[in-house]
């Protein structure tokens, strides 16, 4: 279907003499339509390839079978930046029309490339059985060879054509599925075991604790009391305690109720406070009723999921060293309907410094609650981060247990957290002096200051005096219009005291390239060219570079790397300096402003992805996570510093294995086998031109490299890639925009 043959039908107007196939959208659904020179029945795969103004773009082709243009009969394609991007479709015999839908807003964009190639069945079939294994998690770790018998397998139980449910499983691999928008379809295709299947799993455990649940009652919205305290009554697990402590409600119709609740089941204690202490007072009032071996807290107005208590039993038996559990949440309306869940990643340590993101359900020993002095009354507000990282500062990573599934329902009222952080200014305030508090203890020396958006916090670590020499590795072949830029800037927009540029020239030959490399080196004495006169392999000239390096702390830097802030080298060696730490990341732009790298997401695409992949420049993120420091399984190696004794222990980069890509992954996890944390900041802000140097995987040659690269890090790290801690099991493997699986 050449490009040409398209005819603009709708909110479509072309740029200049349209030669290059430059158009204005000018509303949020322009078409193209093609009526004639159809593609012909069977199996095809449309190409796309498009340059716009917009952070992600996802094109769409509808078939009219007779019935008119639907969502029903759609193509679905997320295009990738700058490159032609594929994806398999069927064509039914009676095809009538194609619409082509190049944008879902308004802007600029150019057509470089469309075309439909006719596909042979086999070539189709395993075409489809490649993609299904790299990015449906049902098949997952299976062969190609497997997918075609077991999807005719499952259609004949189903009733239906086998190409129907392939085509499905297909179509799931590109569906960007928003939680705003399909949270309530989610939570539809989730079945929950019966109350009656619970039981019987109870009945056999061999380990049933109590659990007490703790309330600080306070003149609560008497319905959303009401829905509390019956979302603990209606728990699948039986073995719980209510210890409710009412904090002198001036409502007299409060006690009425709570000591309704209290003589109709005997697991209901309740205190009534005879003043008004707040928050802290009334949870430690709550917290003496508790004679359970765990606790667990619940505010007045908010709701456990009848499988709460059951899933952390769950877990406990998993873990039955745990001191601290906590879950995944979500909110609830006024009118109680569910939404915005936070699905949370494993135990995150310098996440939970940025933010109190452990929050709902919490569940702790009690006796460590206890150990530690309860909750601290002057931090009200952030009580529950307060007790956390008391309580966390006490336990080994393997006794603090995320429980990836949704158990509490948070309400989101009038002047309630829920509804936006910015509700309870105080609420910040008592966070930043609990995070102070526990740093004071531990690194004095570090400084917190409040973050970009309420209940978010900046620790600036310490540098070490005097500054640790610093050695950026830069490989390169030619492109001084790349690499140029790259080094000055580096120079001149770099406010760090003691670093050295060492620019590894792989084979350059252009005569221009070479004059700068010398004049360069020889006006400023930071920085040295070495010469490595192999075929490119990026893990072994970086691991070159690094044996003549002199600094103590080494960084990855690409030629196409160019920073904005002055202080992004100095935020990185702040973070590399801790002993705990291993490799770190920094926040990675396009040149339009759009994000190209917030960390690294293991399983993405078969083996890793970007997270947060062209959000806009000041898109908070994922839970505000683009503007906080946090751990990470792994970070891009375009910008990234690690300890030169680190680098060495785990034997720098694969160089036999991974010479052109994931060998940053492979490092970073190498780095996170070996002990430490790998880290990711946002504080540290540099443009990153990707892979301009190089260019696309758009031969056979790359893309067999490319593959078999991908196939080692399945076969080396495949378990590892399947649960990144740092991820959510409930999160997508195939977008890179923490959206549902």
């Amino acid at each position: 279907m050449p490009k040409e043959r398209l005819i603009a039908h709708k909110q479509l107007l072309p740029l200049g003499a349209n030669q290059r196939w430059q158009w204005q959208a000018t509303g949020d659904d322009p078409q193209f339509l093609l009526k004639r020179s159809l593609p012909l029945p069977g199996w095809q795969m449309l190409e796309v390839a498009m340059e716009h103004d917009q952070p992600s773009v996802a094109v769409k082709l509808y078939l009219d079978i007779g019935d008119g243009f639907s969502e029903e009969q759609s193509i679905y394609l997320p295009l990738k930046s700058g490159r032609v991007t594929k994806r398999l479709f069927y064509v039914p015999k009676r095809l009538k029309a194609l619409r082509f839908d190049p944008m879902g807003t308004e802007g600029r964009f150019t057509l470089r490339h469309l075309r439909l190639a006719w596909l042979s069945p086999w070539f189709a079939h395993d075409r489809l059985a490649q993609r299904l294994v790299n990015m449906h998690h049902q098949w997952r770790g299976k062969s190609r060879a497997e997918v075609l018998p077991a999807l005719k397998r499952q259609a004949r139980e189903q009733g239906r054509h086998w190409r129907e449910l392939a085509l499905e499983q297909y179509e799931a691999t590109f569906e960007r599925r928003t939680t705003r928008h399909s949270y309530t379809q989610w939570l539809e295709d989730r079945r929950e075991l019966s109350a009656e299947r619970v039981r019987r799993v109870i009945n056999k455990l061999p380990y049933t604790p109590l659990i007490s649940v703790l309330v600080p009652v306070y003149n609560p919205h008497l319905d959303w009391l009401r829905e509390c305290l019956e979302s603990v009554l209606g728990q699948h697990y039986p073995h719980w305690q209510l210890c409710i402590a009412d904090d002198a409600s001036p409502d007299p119709e409060v006690r009425r109720v709570l000591a309704a609740y209290a003589k109709r089941d005997s697991r209901i204690q309740v205190v009534y406070r005879e003043r008004n202490g707040h928050i802290c007072a009334a949870s430690n009032s709550a917290l003496a009723l508790a004679k359970g071996e765990f606790v667990a807290l619940l505010d007045h107005d908010d709701c456990l999921s009848p499988h709460a208590l059951f899933h952390v039993i769950e877990a406990l038996h998993r873990h039955p060293e745990a001191g601290l559990l906590y879950s995944d949440e979500d909110k609830l309306s006024e009118r109680g309907e569910r939404f915005d869940p936070h699905f949370k990643p494993q135990w995150n340590p310098d996440l939970l410094l940025a933010q109190n993101y452990l929050t709902h359900l919490g569940v702790y020993r009690t006796a460590l609650v206890r150990e530690v002095g309860g909750f601290r009354e002057g931090f009200e507000g952030s009580q529950d981060h307060d007790l956390a990282l008391r309580v966390t500062a006490r336990l080994v990573p393997e006794r603090i247990v995320h429980v990836p599934h949704v158990l509490y329902h948070w309400r989101a009222g009038a002047g309630s957290t829920a509804l936006g952080s910015g509700e309870k200014d105080y609420t910040s305030e008592a966070g930043l002096a609990a995070v102070r508090d526990h740093l004071a203890q531990r690194m004095p020396e570090a400084r917190v200051m409040p973050g970009d958006f309420p209940n978010t916090y900046r620790v600036r670590w310490p540098l070490p005096e005097p500054a640790p020499l610093v050695s950026l590795l830069i490989p390169t072949r030619d492109r001084l219009a790349i690499l140029k830029p790259c080094v000055d800037a580096i120079l001149e927009r770099t406010d760090y005291p003691n670093l050295e540029v060492l620019i590894l020239d792989n084979q350059s030959t252009c005569t221009e390239t070479l004059a700068y490399m010398r004049a360069v080196s020889e006006r400023d004495e930071r920085v040295r060219v070495l010469r490595w006169d192999e075929p490119f392999n990026y893990s072994a000239i970086n691991n070159f570079g690094a044996l003549y390096a002199h600094g103590e702390i080494l960084g990855l830097v690409n030629n196409d790397i160019e920073p904005i802030n002055r202080d992004w080298l100095a935020e990185m060696v702040r973070q590399a300096c801790r002993p705990e730490i291993g490799c770190v990341g920094a926040k990675l732009y396009y040149p339009n402003d759009t994000l190209q790298h917030g960390g690294v997401i293991l399983g993405i695409g078969g083996v890793a992805g970007h997270a947060h992949k062209y959000f806009t420049r000041h898109s908070p993120g994922y839970f505000t996570r683009l503007h906080l420091a946090h751990n990470l399984s792994a970070v891009t190696g375009a910008c990234l510093l690690v300890r030169r004794a680190v680098f060495e222990e785990v034997g720098g980069l694969n160089e036999e294995h991974l010479a052109i890509a994931f060998n940053d992954v492979d490092l970073c996890l190498k780095v996170r086998e070996a002990g430490y944390r790998n880290l990711w900041t946002p504080y540290a802000e540099l443009y990153h031109h990707e892979s301009v140097s190089r260019g696309a995987e758009d031969n056979a040659a790359k893309r067999a490299r490319a593959n078999g690269e991908a196939n080692y890090m399945r076969e080396t790290w495949g378990e590892h890639l399947d649960s990144d801690p740092a991820y959510n099991p409930n999160l997508t493997l195939v977008h890179e925009d923490f959206s549902l699986r």
